[in-house]
C-alpha cells in the first residue's frame, strides 16, 4: 500500500490589519489607566525636562500627575471660573494658564499662589504659550486679540486684532524668539512676528482652526478644524503641502513624537490616528471611549495621554522591550574534536555521507483518517483551539472526508453536544467566501441527516433557526449587491454611450470647396 499523504492544507490571504513594524510598536501600549476628572479635560501639557510630569486642564483646577501616579501631586485651583490651556515653559519650572474670565495666570510648580496676572483681555482666554527666550508670554483669547506679555515686569508688550472670530489656538516656536502662530474660528492661520506690527503669513484653513502645532525644525506648520488635518511649508510662503481627511468628525488636537517622524491626532469621532511624516499615511490607529478633546505625548514616547469629553483621563504606558539574557556557550568536550573536524567543514568528494532518514510526524486528524477514522478526525478539527485559531484546518478536513465519501457517516450519530459544536462552526464561517462552498455542502447534508430529531431537543432546534436566518440574510444582501451591480452597468453603458455620441458630434467634417474657388483651379 502506497504511503498515505497528509491533508494539504489551503493557504487563504489573511483578512484584518497588516502586522506591520508600527503596529508592533504602538501595540506596545498597556492597557490604559484611567482617571477621574472634574470636568472635561480641554488640555494636557508634559513638563520638558524630567520625571516628565503632565500637567490636566480640567474645569476649575490644573492637576500635576507623576508617570504612574494615579492622584495628582500637585493642584492649581485659584481660578474664578473655567481654566484652559495649562502649559509649562521650557524649563519645567514655571506654569502659564488661561481662563474664562480674561486673566492669564503665571504659577510657580512649587509654589501655589499665582506669581502674575496679566489683565487685558476682554473675554476667555483659551490659548497660552511661553516663547523660546522664556521671558515673555503669548495668549490668545474670544476677543478676536493675541496678545504679548513680558514676565519679569508683568505687562503688556504688544496686542495683534487682525482675526475675525475667537482665536482658540496657538503655538510659540521653539528656535526663534519672536515667531509665534495663532489659530482662529475665522477659518485662519497666522504667523506672526513680535518685531512687526502686523502678521507676516496668512494660511486658509478653510474651517474653525481647533489646534496648530509646529514641527521642530520650524519650517511646517500643522493645523486642525473640521475634519482635515493640513500640513503647509512656511518657507515656500505658507503653501499647503497636504490635506488630510481621516476622521469622521472634528479634528480637536495634535501631537508629535519626540523624532518628529510621527504625527498623531485626536477627534471627536473617538480615534487617535497616527501618521507618517513622511509620506502622511495612517500607520496606526487608537479607539476611544468617548469624544476625544485633548492629547499628549511624552517626551521619551513612554506615554499617551488622552483627555476626554466623559470627564475621564486615559493613560497608557508603554511596555519595555524584552531583552533575552544572553546564555553561556556550552563548553565542549576535548573529544568532540576527534568526531567533528571543525564547525566549518565541508564533504570531500571522497568522503561517504550517511544520511538518517527523517520520521514524519502525522497530525491527529491525520493519523486518524490513515486509519479510516473519520468521525473521530472530525471531532479532533471540531475542538477549540483549531476551530479559533485556524478555521481553514476544519474545513480542509471536511472537504477531505467529502472527497473519500465518507462525509454522511461522518455527520451521522452524534449527540446534541457534538451536533450543537457544528452548528456553532457552520453559522460562524458558512458566509465566508473562503469556506462557503464546502460549508453549504456540509449543511445541506447536516440538515438532511437531522430533519426528523430536530423537534426532540430545543437547544438543536434553535441553533438550526439561526442558522436558516443567517443563510436568509446572506441571500438577502447578495441579492442587493446584485441589483446595485446591475445599477452601475447601466449608468456605465448610459457613460459609455454619451461619449460615443459626443465624439461622434465633434469629430470634424470635410469642409467643401466653394465654386469660385473651384473655377479658379480649373482656368489655371
Amino acid at each position: 500500500m502506497s504511503a498515505y499523504k497528509p491533508v494539504a492544507i489551503p493557504s487563504y490571504p489573511k483578512l484584518g490589519e497588516k502586522i506591520t513594524q508600527d503596529t508592533l510598536y504602538w501595540r506596545r501600549y498597556k492597557t490604559p489607566v484611567q482617571i477621574k476628572e472634574f470636568g472635561a479635560v480641554t488640555n494636557i501639557d508634559f513638563s520638558p525636562e524630567q520625571p516628565y510630569n503632565y500637567a490636566v486642564t480640567a474645569s476649575t483646577r490644573i492637576h500635576i500627575y507623576g508617570k504612574y501616579s494615579q492622584e495628582p501631586i500637585k493642584t492649581f485651583s485659584r481660578f474664578k471660573d473655567t481654566a484652559y490651556c495649562g502649559t509649562y515653559r521650557g524649563d519645567g519650572k514655571l506654569l502659564a494658564a488661561g481662563c474664562e474670565d480674561s486673566v492669564v495666570q503665571l504659577f510657580d510648580i512649587s509654589g501655589k499662589a499665582a506669581l502674575r496676572q496679566f489683565i487685558g483681555h476682554t473675554k476667555a482666554v483659551h490659548f497660552v504659550d511661553f516663547t523660546a527666550d522664556k521671558f515673555r508670554i503669548v495668549s490668545g483669547s474670544d476677543d478676536y486679540a493675541s496678545k504679548i506679555w513680558d514676565i519679569p515686569n508683568g505687562i503688556e508688550i504688544s496686542t495683534y486684532k487682525e482675526h475675525t472670530d475667537y482665536v482658540r489656538c496657538g503655538c510659540a516656536s521653539k528656535l526663534n524668539d519672536d515667531l509665534f502662530v495663532t489659530g482662529s474660528y475665522d477659518h485662519t492661520v497666522k504667523l506672526f512676528d513680535a518685531r512687526t506690527e502686523k502678521s507676516v503669513m496668512t494660511m486658509e484653513h478653510e474651517q474653525p482652526v481647533e489646534s496648530v502645532l509646529l514641527f521642530p525644525s520650524g519650517g511646517l506648520l500643522v493645523s486642525a478644524g473640521g475634519r482635515f488635518v493640513k500640513v503647509w511649508d512656511l518657507l515656500k510662503g505658507g503653501q499647503l503641502l497636504v490635506s488630510l481627511r481621516n476622521h469622521h468628525k472634528t479634528v480637536t488636537s495634535l501631537c508629535l513624537s519626540s523624532s518628529g517622524q510621527r504625527l498623531l491626532s485626536g477627534s471627536l469621532d473617538r480615534h487617535v490616528k497616527i501618521y507618517s511624516t513622511t509620506n502622511y499615511k495612517v500607520v496606526h490607529s487608537f479607539d476611544y471611549a468617548a469624544s476625544i478633546l485633548s492629547l499628549a505625548l511624552a517626551p521619551d514616547d513612554e506615554m499617551i495621554v488622552v483627555g476626554m469629553t466623559n470627564s475621564v483621563l486615559n493613560v497608557k504606558h508603554r511596555k519595555p522591550e524584552d531583552k533575552k539574557p544572553s546564555q553561556p556557550k556550552e563548553k565542549k568536550h576535548p573529544r568532540y574534536r576527534m568526531f567533528v573536524k571543525g564547525r566549518n567543514y565541508r564533504p570531500q568528494s571522497d568522503d561517504f555521507i550517511v544520511s538518517k532518514p527523517v520520521k514524519k510526524h502525522l497530525r491527529k486528524y491525520d493519523s486518524l483518517l490513515r486509519g479510516f477514522q473519520v468521525s473521530a478526525a472530525l471531532d479532533a478539527v471540531l475542538e477549540s483551539t483549531i476551530v479559533n485559531s485556524t478555521p481553514e484546518v476544519t474545513v480542509a478536513v471536511m472537504n477531505d472526508i467529502e472527497r473519500r465519501g465518507t462525509l454522511k457517516n461522518a455527520l451521522a450519530g452524534r449527540d446534541e453536544k457534538q451536533l450543537s459544536t457544528i452548528l456553532l462552526f457552520l453559522m460562524k464561517h458558512i458566509v465566508d467566501p473562503r469556506f462557503a462552498p464546502i460549508l453549504l455542502n456540509v449543511a445541506e447534508k447536516v440538515t438532511d441527516i437531522y430533519s426528523t430529531v430536530i423537534n426532540q431537543s430545543p437547544v438543536v432546534d434553535k441553533l438550526f433557526l439561526k442558522l436558516q436566518d443567517v443563510l436568509e440574510k446572506e441571500v438577502n444582501y447578495q441579492e442587493e449587491l446584485l441589483e446595485v451591480l446591475g445599477m452601475m452597468d447601466t449608468l456605465f453603458a448610459t457613460m459609455a454611450r454619451k461619449k460615443t455620441t459626443i465624439s461622434k458630434e465633434t469629430k470634424p467634417t470635410s469642409i467643401p470647396e466653394d465654386k469660385d474657388s473651384m473655377a479658379v483651379q480649373s482656368s489655371s
